[in-house]
């Protein structure tokens, strides 16, 4: 089971991660942080997440951490 935390105080809607998650668990939602930017959302589907970590790699903000947790 894993997890994809974002900060959305960090995130500048790159969408880098959007593009790259293998999975496509990342999307860019509609609200706003504090500096303007619309920041990125990750998908709340249950076991699909392989914490590849892919996501959290691409991102120059570092705004993405990713949890593997056991079952």
């Amino acid at each position: 089971m894993s997890r994809i935390v974002i900060e959305k105080e960090l995130c500048k809607g790159c969408e880098y991660c959007v593009t790259y998650c293998p999975k496509q668990l990342i999307h860019i939602g509609t609200a706003f942080n504090s500096m303007g930017f619309k920041y990125a959302v990750p998908e709340d589907k249950e076991g699909q997440c392989t914490a590849c970590g892919i996501c959290a790699l691409m991102c120059p903000d570092a705004a993405i951490e990713v949890y593997q947790t056991e079952k």
